[in-house]
């Protein structure tokens, strides 16, 4: 059963966007609290190892920021890449620590 973040009443999310996207969401839905991942890993798991841009972009087009938790995919460098939801890159860091994610 694939992991489809749910609202405050416990319904399940309708995930609208492409194919692709829905795709990357849900992958990026499967990773745990205090873990991230990279763009290429998302990339390779979702089974289109060439599309980490277009993994980017899909992150950066994510309907529902800390739900579909998109603060968790990083880049392979350690940059942190960009946050789509309220605040940022700086509330990008500040839910990555609250996590117990250790930044350089």
């Amino acid at each position: 059963m694939s992991k489809i973040p749910k609202d405050r009443a416990g319904a399940r999310i309708r995930l609208e966007g492409t194919e692709f996207q829905v795709k990357v969401w849900k992958a990026i839905a499967k990773i745990p609290k205090g873990e991230v991942r990279t763009y290429k890993e998302l990339a390779k798991i979702i089974k289109e190892p060439k599309a980490i841009r277009a993994v980017a972009n899909a992150c950066g087009k994510n309907p529902y920021p800390v739900k579909i938790p998109c603060h968790r995919v990083v880049g392979s460098n350690g940059y942190l890449g960009g946050y789509s939801g309220k605040g940022g890159v700086r509330q990008k860091k500040s839910l990555l620590r609250e996590e117990g994610v250790t930044l350089y």
